[in-house]
């Protein structure tokens, strides 16, 4: 039994960052992920609805077989377990996930950058084009203007 709650109070933990990571998505998800952000945010609050009447059921359980005060030391033990959790696991998602927003960045600065700079060579060289290149062209150009 203490396998199944262990593998129980791990789902609950997924289930309660997926509900965090529903009410705030990241950036890129934000952007190109329109649909599935719906999507997430029934998944997480169908998932923590059962997961409600399902510690209803286990308090029932646990009040009945070992006492009063056994749901209560689960609940310390679950705090635990979760704090732990959160530290080592959730931790490495978040770090994926802001190195990926940092690339993500990245990419989209540099092809604005090089978009900016080939706007800038053709703009330069178009206006070198017209430029006379030696004083005789100059006069030339000079005398078409004036006339």
């Amino acid at each position: 039994m203490s396998g199944d709650l262990s593998r129980w109070m791990g789902a609950v933990s997924d289930v309660d960052n997926a509900e965090k990571q529903a009410k705030n998505p990241p950036l890129f998800k934000k952007l190109f992920d329109k649909g599935s952000i719906e999507q997430v945010a029934i998944q997480a609050f169908t998932a923590k609805k059962k997961l409600e009447e399902q510690r209803y059921e286990l308090k029932i359980f646990l009040n009945m077989t070992y006492g009063p005060g056994a749901y209560n030391d689960l609940l310390a033990m679950e705090g635990q377990i979760r704090k732990d959790r959160q530290e080592m696991v959730y931790k490495q998602q978040k770090m994926r996930q802001q190195i990926f927003d940092i690339i993500g960045w990245i990419f989209l600065s540099v092809v604005v950058f090089v978009f900016i700079g080939l706007v800038a060579m053709i703009w330069a060289n178009q206006a070198s084009a017209k430029m006379p290149t030696n004083i005789q062209d100059y006069f030339i150009v000079r005398e078409e203007y004036n006339d």
